[in-house]
């Protein structure tokens, strides 16, 4: 694990790059919370013992995201080619096949650096925060915590089915969420039975919600929206603002998001590394 330390500098360093840019970094401090020490996934720059450069990289089954920052006054100085050519090294290292580098839709100062780089855009992320409305209730559709080698199952198959993930990757990425002691793991039942799974994190006064699936054959039956309301409604109980993320071009899911009453509120890119 990183240590309180390391976590309080990456945080300090996020607040002066985000307020000089006038942006959001997306710096998965839940999974940033939860390293695992075996692997190398995160990478620093000092300058004087101050923290001015740092990378992170972030598994995704398949895939790896790799986002980071470096403290307005130290720019042009190289520190941030210094550290994703170390990211990238280490990628390589592990055989993924898919990296993806994220920056701020806003970010001027990111797309510059980009056009430099081998790459080319693949998609935009809107990150979306709840509106209060009224939900619709419906004790048909419930949520339990995922104990079982069944869910663990479960989890696995909508992974594959929802997120194109290759079985066994499934499985590494779903055993590898079970460390991490910030989020829950639900099942999503319809009527008694498994029909879907999402992941809820809390941290610092926030909820965000993960991993929110569906069975395919399942889909468009209201399943989806009566889950979501469900939990939204039990995250608002504890007075935790809640949030999620979904792709631009995923108007379904969007839809379903607005209706429940997300809204957006900032948007990531991502860009397909192709070297």
């Amino acid at each position: 694990m990183l240590t309180k330390d390391e976590l309080a500098s990456i945080k300090a360093l996020q607040e002066v790059c985000e307020q000089d840019g006038g942006f959001q970094l997306k710096l998965n401090f839940d999974m940033l919370e939860n390293r695992n020490r075996m692997k190398k996934e995160d990478f620093f720059h000092y300058e004087e013992g101050k923290l001015v450069g740092f990378l992170g990289s972030y598994g995704f089954g398949n895939k790896v995201e790799l986002c980071g920052m470096v403290h307005p006054d130290y720019r042009r100085r190289g520190i941030f080619s210094k550290l994703l050519e170390m990211g990238l090294e280490e990628t390589k290292k592990r055989n993924i096949q898919t990296i993806l580098l994220n920056a701020p839709t806003d970010s001027l100062s990111a797309k510059e650096f980009l056009k430099n780089l081998p790459c080319t855009f693949s998609v935009a992320e809107y990150q979306m925060k709840w509106q209060k409305t009224n939900l619709i209730e419906d004790p048909a559709v419930t949520l339990r915590p995922s104990t079982t080698t069944e869910d663990f199952e479960t989890e696995v198959q909508l992974e594959v089915l929802a997120f194109g993930f290759a079985e066994e990757e499934s499985r590494e990425f779903n055993l590898k969420l079970r460390e991490n002691h910030f989020e829950e793991n639900f099942i999503i039942e319809a009527h008694g039975q498994a029909a879907g799974k999402m992941r809820v994190a809390e941290s610092d006064g926030e909820a965000w919600i993960y991993g929110f699936a569906v069975f395919p054959e399942l889909q468009g039956k209201g399943i989806g929206r009566k889950a979501l309301s469900r939990v939204v409604k039990l995250e608002d109980q504890k007075g935790l603002s809640i949030f999620l993320e979904v792709e631009a071009k995923n108007a379904h899911a969007l839809k379903l998001y607005e209706s429940c009453g997300f809204r957006s509120y900032h948007s990531q890119d991502y860009y397909l590394y192709q070297n």
